[in-house]
């Protein structure tokens, strides 16, 4: 049995401020990399085998705070990078909600019929995204991995190994540092651990409390 821990990167400014990502590589901001650091003492003591990450800077130095309890090198895996947001990277959603109106209302009612303009679909994303899963549980049969990426990838797979088509998009949480568990067992997938942020509590401590 293959276990399989799927991770998103931590926060970045452009996550606070509600902006199309993408491919555009936007590192972690200070937020992100005290999630990072927590993350990485989530899989502390853990018996890890491979670390992969997207090749963007926000994945790649999560992975690589939790690369450095276990003496491995982080793999980068083209398959796991962020859906292409074509035009809309880099604009803010309120821009795109305004201006580019019936597209950005079709993201949010039925984001499984959308071709981003001048970017992807999310059947293209699950495509490429469930491929390279397929090939490093292959390559590492019985062993733990840790995959480090983006909400919409960890979205797309949670439904793909589910057996949901990309309708269900939205019903899918997925937090900054999220880890879901994704085993691998007689040739099924089973979903055993779905956005479990509990070793964020430490910094939900540190947030000042507000009287209402």
């Amino acid at each position: 049995m293959a276990s399989i821990y799927l991770v998103r990167h931590g926060q970045t400014a452009w996550n606070k401020e509600e902006i199309f990502r993408g491919r555009t590589d936007i590192p972690l901001d200070e937020t992100g990399l005290k999630q990072a650091e927590l993350v990485g003492e989530y899989f502390r003591g853990m018996e890890i085998y491979t670390i992969y990450s997207s090749p963007l800077s926000r994945a790649f130095q999560t992975a690589q705070k939790i690369a450095q309890f276990h003496n491995l090198k982080v793999q980068l895996l083209d398959g796991i990078n962020d859906m292409s947001f074509g035009n809309w990277e880099g604009r803010p959603h309120k821009e795109i909600r305004e201006k580019d109106s019936k597209i950005y209302r079709q993201w949010v009612e039925e984001p499984h019929l959308v071709r981003l303009p001048g970017g992807e679909g999310l059947d293209d994303v699950r495509v490429r995204a469930m491929a390279a899963m397929e090939d490093v549980v292959r390559d590492h049969s019985g062993k733990t991995l840790v995959l480090v990426s983006h909400r919409v990838i960890c979205k797309v797979l949670i439904c793909g190994i589910l057996g949901l088509d990309n309708s269900h998009f939205w019903q899918i949480t997925q937090d900054t540092t999220a880890i879901n568990l994704i085993q691998y067992r007689k040739g099924k997938y089973i979903l055993s651990l779905m956005n479990e942020t509990c070793h964020l509590k430490p910094l939900k401590e540190q947030m000042p409390k507000v009287d209402f």
